[in-house]
């Protein structure tokens, strides 16, 4: 009897120590082989960005959600699971991405999905771009505030894939090459100071300060390898102190030079010059909307009252010129009303600015 409760306070502390289950730590502190990978995922919840990812067409998922929130556009305040869900569904409707009350059902059937499965493992299958990596620490943050071990939660996440010379996302893969990736070192098995680091990422990105972005993105993490990065890429979507212009509007306004562009020329020249291409066709589309508008626009459209889609005919003003050339300043021409997360960027005055000498965020005022 001694022994087997000895044993039973080792299953304990290793379960303790890595966060898995106690028929798992069992078999391999008694040496027994694991459960094979396969048979692990298909019991699985995985959750990815999106259905362009073929998971089930692999064979090793039988139970999948879809994460689909544009996170980095829009609110994103610190409030509780329900009120966030009104405020995500509210936005996404009034910006004609979806309806309300769609919305409303999506989000409730992927959060009681991730709740339902408490007791399960989890797969997340995700990329290195912004708005994967947003949606990344949403889903672990929740995992943690569920008190699920990280040890059941595996992140398969990638940034580049051989023989694609410039990787755009798991949507891009067969189903073939998806199934080889948990066997890659694009899969890993997280400890809880991934959780942690998580946590305190959607809790930076939220807050009604910038504060702690910083921190953050100045992070090296083995497991969540690519939040750094991301980080940084959401702080250069504040004004910047040259001009006014988030790194978003400043490519846009760039690729529109050429006075015979379309809106989809802009957007197709815009996002080769990012490193991790993240913002839809539609999204760039309202960025440019936004340009337009104002006092001083620094697009014009034909027709100049039509929404923005991919066949406008679009070009730089000479206001835009002046802008782009740093020698007038986008926010006190036209002032600005955009939420980055729980920031709500409003008025001719912001008071947090990128700088581009310093290569960091900054209050003025």
């Amino acid at each position: 009897m001694t022994k087997q409760a000895d044993f039973k306070r080792r299953v304990r502390a290793r379960m303790a120590k890595t966060g898995e289950s106690y028929a798992i730590a069992r078999r391999r502190l008694l040496g027994e082989q694991p459960a094979p990978v396969e048979d692990r995922l298909a019991v699985a919840l995985h959750v990815s960005n999106g259905d362009a990812t073929d998971i089930p067409g692999t064979g090793l998922a039988r139970h999948v959600v879809y994460w689909r929130d544009v996170l980095h556009e829009g609110p994103v305040p610190a409030v509780g699971h329900e009120e966030l869900r009104r405020v995500r569904a509210a936005f996404l409707a009034g910006a004609g991405a979806d309806d309300r009350a769609d919305g409303m059902r999506m989000f409730l059937r992927r959060d009681a999905a991730l709740e339902g499965n408490r007791a399960g493992e989890y797969v997340l299958w995700f990329e290195a771009d912004l708005y994967d990596q947003l949606q990344i620490v949403e889903i672990l943050a929740r995992l943690a505030e569920l008190a699920v071990p990280a040890g059941r939660i595996t992140l398969i996440c990638i940034g580049e894939h051989p023989g694609i010379a410039r990787f755009g996302g798991l949507g891009q893969l067969r189903p073939e090459q998806l199934r080889e990736l948990p066997a890659t070192k694009a899969c890993a098995t997280l400890t809880p100071a991934a959780l942690d680091l998580a946590t305190r990422a959607w809790a930076a990105f939220r807050a009604p300060a910038p504060d702690g972005l910083a921190a953050i993105a100045a992070t090296r993490s083995g497991e969540l390898r690519f939040l750094g990065e991301a980080f940084e890429r959401l702080s250069r979507e504040y004004p910047s102190t040259r001009d006014g212009l988030s790194l978003t509007e400043r490519r846009i306004l760039a690729a529109a030079g050429d006075a015979t562009a379309t809106a989809g020329d802009v957007f197709v020249r815009a996002s080769a010059r990012e490193a991790r291409p993240y913002l839809g066709d539609d999204w760039c589309f309202a960025a440019m909307d936004r340009l337009a508008g104002g006092p001083h626009p620094l697009l014009d459209r034909r027709p100049a009252d039509a929404p923005i889609d991919r066949a406008t005919p679009v070009r730089l003003t000479a206001t835009g010129a002046r802008v782009l050339a740093g020698e007038a300043d986008h926010v006190t021409l036209n002032g600005v009303d955009r939420w980055i997360g729980g920031v709500h960027l409003t008025g001719h005055d912001v008071r947090w600015r990128w700088d581009e000498g310093r290569e960091a965020l900054t209050t003025v005022g």
